[in-house]
């Protein structure tokens, strides 16, 4: 039973995140965290930092990280699955259409509509996340809560990735490592 429910969770998270892999968070964090409990928040932004640093899509990644925490690996095969499923049958039909209806104005016109809606969506996800970096599991969103040290490492990734043109891998690195620091001298501090 629990194969058939990674499956259909992951066949709808899949089937419907339009936008790529952020537009995607939200969906995710429904089905897993909210909807069946398979992770809590705080692991769910866990999820999304280990999806950024391995290779692939977030989706599929979280997919094969869910389902081989919840049924082992043959958890994480029919997760990932039902994940891919519907992006290779509507890409290869949309493939197709595209194909053989380009050149026409309203094809254009809609693509040209949908666009506002995803960014919209990205923010959302992009807010949710900060919000659990910055605040964590706190009860209230108040400057008096936000964790100094995730604000400080923030700000200083936006100064190195665009004010400086940082390789992103090289600032990922960089900020877990600092932020293992933080941590290790806090620990000894107490």
């Amino acid at each position: 039973m629990i194969y058939l429910r990674l499956f259909m969770s992951f066949l709808q998270i899949g089937l419907f995140s339009f936008g790529g892999g952020y537009a995607a968070l939200p969906l995710i964090q429904e089905q897993i965290v909210e909807l069946h409990g398979w992770l809590s928040q705080s692991e769910f932004t866990d999820l999304i930092t280990i999806s950024q640093m391995t290779p692939g899509p977030i989706a599929v990644n979280a997919a094969t990280f869910v389902g081989i925490r919840v049924a082992g690996i043959p958890g994480a095969v029919t997760a990932t699955l039902g994940c891919i499923f519907p992006s290779c049958v509507i890409v290869s039909i949309l493939a197709f259409l595209y194909l053989k209806y380009k050149n026409l104005r309203i094809l254009q016109g809609v693509l040209n509509t949908l666009r506002p809606a995803v960014v919209a969506i990205i923010a959302s996800a992009g807010v949710t996340i900060l919000i659990s970096a910055f605040w964590g599991e706190a009860k209230a969103i108040t400057p008096g809560n936000i964790k100094l040290n995730m604000a400080v490492l923030f700000l200083a990734a936006i100064y190195l990735l665009k004010g400086k043109n940082w390789n992103p891998i090289l600032v990922m690195v960089l900020c877990g490592i600092l932020n293992a620091v933080i941590s290790l001298t806090a620990g000894f501090c107490q």
